[in-house]
């Protein structure tokens, strides 16, 4: 049973609030994809915080229509899942690891705001490492020199305390 009106203006008007938020949408074909596979995909989705949904293309063509996914549009043929995600490299690592999986998933187009990225693209993406892990490798980095210092100016009293102690034992031994 279709939509009515009203159910494809809220089915709009929700993808098109994601859209607002996104930084990456990914479409793959999911055709001859068994429900549970799609039931997984879902869950995995939904842990890495991307929205994924199968929607009728012309809905998705009018959720990005004005926005900077709009030359997406064009790749909006077929059974697809709609992978957003306002983390850029999510919704790529989530869709590219499950199209590995399974074959009958394949990953059709990417964009990011501005630009519409090929299957091969979408896949580098998502080998990149996510924001978090970037920050966290930028906060090591950051650290390592004040860390060091530290320990340096800790060596110093150290040291003395080991010569005293050895200084006392040898007086002690004498």
């Amino acid at each position: 049973m279709g939509l009515n009106l009203d159910d494809k203006k809220a089915v709009v008007a929700e993808v098109s609030a994601k859209v607002a938020q996104a930084q990456a949408i990914v479409l793959a074909e999911y055709r001859g994809l068994e429900v549970g596979d799609m039931t997984l995909l879902r869950a995995k989705a939904r842990n890495s915080g991307v929205y994924l949904r199968v929607l009728k293309n012309t809905l998705a063509r009018r959720a990005v229509t004005g926005t900077p996914f709009e030359s997406l549009a064009e790749h909006m043929v077929g059974p697809l899942a709609y992978g957003i995600s306002a983390d850029p490299v999510a919704a790529a690592k989530v869709l590219n690891e499950f199209a590995k999986a399974n074959e009958r998933f394949v990953i059709k187009a990417g964009a990011m705001p501005g630009q519409v990225m090929t299957p091969k693209q979408v896949a580098t993406l998502a080998t990149t490492p996510s924001r978090e892990e970037l920050l966290a490798k930028l906060m090591g980095t950051m650290q390592a020199p004040i860390a060091m210092f530290v320990r340096t100016l800790n060596e110093v009293p150290s040291k003395l305390v080991r010569t005293l102690a050895a200084v006392r034992d040898q007086k002690q031994a004498a």
